[in-house]
């Protein structure tokens, strides 16, 4: 989504003189239950808005979008990077069986979210980055509040499989020094997390005024970075997230750098035996 593009709120609001009463009813209910709107097919949210369903159809039209499930995109966008956190927090985990306990529903929730991924992650577009990953003369892998704990695990772990890796916090102002200092070659990647942080936003920018390709992980097609990366992948949630969830995006970078691995053959082993001689002279790990 460009920061240019008006907003879902913008357009109905921008439209609601020309609106008739039922599409006024419409938006009103969309824009004071967009959690529950944004998972409605159009018979769903024609019941709950009292209206038919041509009246859904027509109202989606009113408002400039080719097609309902375009609408229901913009409706989703909207929720990722408008609701405050109050507003998170009324969205409760509807179960599908309502006997089942709050543990539960959250599990088979993240087993969607998995499901999901695994059936639609472009596998074209992960080969990409695999191979950035290891043709890179460094990397570095940013992140900030929420995701800067899946960028830290992603950098730790691919320490584990190659050199020059350096983990950076967004909010920290020196990551601005690590990108102008970066030499020819190194690769930049960006895990970002809805709501978006603008500190990465701004490194996102100048990762690619430095001509650095720039590999963007993220939970949702809303998210801004997008339009700044060389590659991007998106792990996205099925569900309206309160603080966020970092399942299924941990999952899609425990691949990819286990996929690197493979890739790095004799390099890999070599690699390895120096970090295995470095524990043991340091007695870094228990071992009984």
């Amino acid at each position: 989504m460009s920061p240019d593009s008006p907003t879902l709120e913008k357009v109905i609001k921008a439209t609601s003189p020309q609106m008739t009463p039922k599409n006024k009813i419409i938006a009103d209910y969309v824009l004071d239950n967009p959690q529950k709107a944004v998972f409605m097919t159009t018979r769903q949210l024609a019941a709950a808005s009292g209206v038919s369903e041509a009246t859904i159809v027509r109202f989606v039209r009113q408002l400039g979008y080719e097609s309902y499930a375009v609408f229901i995109k913009q409706l989703r966008d909207h929720i990722d990077t408008g609701l405050t956190l109050l507003e998170r927090s009324r969205i409760t985990i509807e179960s599908k069986d309502g006997e089942h306990n709050a543990f539960t529903r959250v599990v088979e929730q993240e087993i969607e979210n998995l499901s999901f991924l695994a059936k639609n992650l472009d596998m074209d577009e992960a080969d990409k980055i695999i191979e950035h990953l290891s043709d890179a003369s460094r990397v570095l892998v940013i992140g900030s509040r929420l995701s800067y704990s899946l960028a830290n695990y992603m950098g730790w772990t691919m320490t584990k499989i190659r050199q020059d890796v350096t983990i950076l916090k967004g909010s920290d102002r020196t990551a601005i020094d690590w990108l102008a200092i970066a030499p020819e070659n190194t690769v930049v990647v960006i895990v970002a997390t809805s709501r978006y942080p603008n500190e990465l936003i701004r490194i996102g920018k100048m990762a690619r005024r430095q001509g650095h390709p720039l590999i963007v992980l993220t939970d949702s097609s809303s998210c801004p970075l997008l339009q700044f990366s060389t590659h991007a992948l998106t792990a996205p949630m099925l569900s309206i997230p309160f603080l966020g969830s970092i399942t299924s995006l941990a999952c899609l970078i425990n691949y990819l750098v286990h996929a690197l691995a493979e890739l790095r053959g004799e390099e890999l082993n070599k690699h390895q035996e120096k970090l295995e001689q470095a524990y043991l002279e340091n007695d870094i790990l228990f071992n009984l």
